[in-house]
């Protein structure tokens, strides 16, 4: 099989940036669903096998370094999230895709006469040596 042409992986390109427009509103996360004990001995919560009170959906994502942001949702609001979440993945498979095409578009394209660094006195320019000046007193 051969490799696909450069028009042909620019058009894979444009037919992905257009997937990527057509993404919409998402966000970033999870959504668990948690139940829990209230602690009442006399509260069906209490009996053996009983899953406790619940559910509660909390959406929560990263947000930064050992930190995390949680919010309690409403029942109305779950099916929203899980739909948002599920567009994200859909946004960083899209975004992975374009990386990948970009990375052969570059591969490619040809060089041109610009983009080639020259050194002077022929291949083995080396880097030109630099004076760090005066050094300030101690």
């Amino acid at each position: 099989m051969t490799e696909p042409s450069l028009p042909e992986l620019e058009a894979e390109r444009d037919r992905l940036y257009a997937q990527l427009a057509a993404v919409g509103d998402f966000r970033r996360g999870s959504v668990s669903e948690n139940y829990r004990r209230c602690g009442k001995p006399n509260c069906a919560c209490a009996q053996p096998g009983h899953p406790g009170h619940g559910p509660r959906f909390l959406w929560t994502r990263s947000a930064g370094r050992r930190k995390t942001i949680g919010r309690q949702l409403a029942a109305a609001e779950v099916g929203k999230v899980r739909r948002e979440l599920a567009r994200h993945a859909e946004f960083t498979a899209a975004v992975e895709q374009i990386a990948e095409v970009n990375e052969k578009i570059c591969e490619a394209r040809p060089v041109a006469s610009t983009d080639a660094p020259s050194a002077p006195g022929g291949e083995k320019g080396g880097s030109a040596r630099r004076s760090r000046g005066r050094r300030p007193p101690r």
